[in-house]
């Protein structure tokens, strides 16, 4: 019929909606259904998430217009409640079918089984058994059934029926009985049936090396894939079971050996790509791993976390925590098992690891994340030392985390014993100042019990000017040149202080001074990495040939914001 031809059309390419408008308008048209139209319609509803109700409604109008005995939209009647989670429906059209098929018996068995009511499925196998022959799509459903009793004797009955009954051919069968002795019986069995079986596809083998490979076997590995190659072409899953398996031993030199044939053979995708770059992280080539990585188009979970843990087992913390960051800035959120499995990497970590990964999370603006860390340090029962608190006070200061980096400060002396040193003070200073708190940095650093140093006083300097506080600004430039008059660095800081309250005749003085004195600051720079060459650049800076474009996009940029 037409209207079934167009509702299938429709529907293999996608447009499920316009299928259920065309069935509409054959219903409002008057065109008479035949037994193949039903069954398209439960394909519509099926792909539109169709629940139960629907799929009542629909098999009330069948049997309303006749169709109600049909055995093939009675099984497609079977399939759509099954589906939909409603296997007592089901089951109850299947009693009352006058006439049933393989196809009728099979899938109602499927849905006993793919609940996991194994015992229900095989009890209906026995029954088809007295009025039919199973088929290999039926023996398919029972040996997944008997991996799910995990009855290895069940398993070893289905394999004798199988024989018997002449279904040994089917290559689907002989996988699905390698899987059943793989998950239930010993290796020995599963070895024996692999070399009885004459037609190995790469599924088989596919099946054997993952065995091998979850058993930690490498070697066993290594003899079945080179064995596969001499018969059958080893496919992307073959490349990356046995990539994985040369990854946990560190075998580096067969794993580039699989890279360049995955090349050769035009073999790519995600999943194995994330197995290279697992690879080549474990064998610290972090470089190669973090290239493989960036080349990944459509980066899931999986791949974020390999590359994570990669930088984390070569004590790249910084770059594993820049790395979250980004992930978290791209859109996926690290899942439940990612996070736990991160936290679990660091439970058995030295205090210098904690700290690193504390440092990390605070250059990278991450200071919530760092006191979250510092609390489970604690609790899996590492003591901070003072290069500790160093690291969670800069990272309160990069964060703005004034309360908390200031309890922290307290706690370091009063809850764990540790004296304040002058990376302590300079910290605390320069977290009071980043955040306009001048005075009360000022007050800190009058009852510290040692000399501060001229870095304490530069992060004084530095709030003044970015709040503009002249008083205490004075004073600490005053401080800062009795003890480093020849830094050119200091004088410029207080140069920009002096402007930043338009003290202009100040500003003048002290660039004389810096004359007089032949002091030349070196300029800041920043450089950025594009296309595998480093480009290095000041502020202000127009010696790049193309200089032109540059600052038209830089202005383009700042337009946006």
């Amino acid at each position: 019929m037409l209207w079934n031809l167009m509702m299938k059309s429709h529907v293999e390419c996608g447009l499920v909606d316009s299928a259920l408008l065309l069935y509409k308008k054959m219903r409002e048209l008057g065109v008479s259904h035949d037994c193949f139209t039903f069954p398209i319609v439960n394909r519509v509803v099926m792909l539109l998430g169709g629940e139960v109700g629907y799929a009542g409604m629909v098999h009330c109008v069948a049997i309303q217009m006749g169709f109600g005995m049909d055995v093939y939209f009675g099984n497609t009647m079977i399939d759509f409640y099954v589906k939909c989670g409603a296997i007592d429906h089901a089951r109850m059209l299947f009693d009352e079918m006058c006439q049933r098929d393989l196809v009728s018996w099979t899938s109602m068995i499927s849905g006993y089984v793919s609940e996991g009511n194994v015992a229900c499925g095989l009890s209906l196998f026995n029954e088809m058994r007295l009025e039919l022959e199973p088929n290999s799509v039926t023996m398919l459903i029972m040996l997944q059934g008997c991996c799910g009793t995990e009855s290895a004797i069940c398993g070893s009955q289905f394999h004798g029926y199988v024989i018997k009954n002449g279904l040994l051919y089917d290559a689907s069968v002989q996988n699905s009985i390698l899987r059943m002795y793989a998950k239930l019986g010993t290796i020995n069995e599963v070895e024996g049936f692999f070399s009885e079986l004459d037609g190995r596809d790469v599924v088989s083998w596919n099946i054997c090396i993952s065995i091998f490979s979850s058993r930690g076997d490498v070697a066993k590995v290594r003899e079945l894939f080179n064995d596969m190659q001499g018969k059958v072409a080893p496919g992307v899953e073959t490349l990356t079971l046995v990539i994985s398996a040369l990854a946990k031993h560190g075998i580096l030199s067969q794993g580039e050996s699989l890279h360049c044939l995955a090349i050769k053979r035009g073999l790519c995708d995600h999943v194995l790509q994330t197995s290279l770059l697992d690879l080549y992280a474990k064998c610290g080539e972090l470089g190669i791993s973090d290239r493989l990585f960036r080349e990944i188009p459509h980066r899931n979970t999986i791949t974020w976390g390999a590359m994570m843990f990669g930088f984390i087992q070569n004590g790249w913390f910084n770059e594993a925590v820049g790395l979250l960051r980004e992930m978290q800035a791209s859109g996926p959120e690290p899942r439940a098992e990612i996070l736990r499995s991160l936290v679990d990497a660091f439970a058995n970590l030295d205090i210098v690891t904690w700290t690193s990964m504390i440092e990390g999370y605070g250059s990278h603006g991450l200071g919530f994340e760092a006191l979250k860390l510092f609390d489970l340090m604690i609790r899996e029962g590492i003591r901070p030392n003072s290069v500790t608190f160093v690291s969670l006070l800069s990272a309160c200061s990069h964060s703005g985390l004034v309360a908390e980096g200031c309890d922290a400060f307290c706690s370091m002396k009063w809850k764990f014993g540790i004296e304040p040193n002058l990376d302590h003070y300079t910290s605390i200073v320069d977290l009071l100042g980043r955040s306009g708190k001048l005075k009360e940095a000022l007050a800190v650093i009058m009852k510290m019990m040692t000399f501060p140093d001229s870095r304490i006083w530069g992060a004084l300097l530095s709030g003044c000017r970015i709040y503009s506080l002249r008083d205490v600004g004075e004073y600490a430039a005053q401080r800062l040149l009795e003890l480093e008059p020849d830094n050119a660095g200091y004088h410029t800081l207080l140069s920009n202080t002096q402007a930043s309250v338009g003290q202009w005749d100040e500003v003048e003085e002290t660039r004389r001074v810096m004359s007089e004195m032949d002091l030349k600051k070196m300029p800041g720079w920043s450089c950025i990495e594009a296309e595998g060459r480093i480009y290095g650049f000041v502020s202000g800076d127009r010696s790049h040939h193309q200089v032109e474009e540059i600052y038209e996009v830089l202005e383009c940029l700042c337009r946006m914001q």
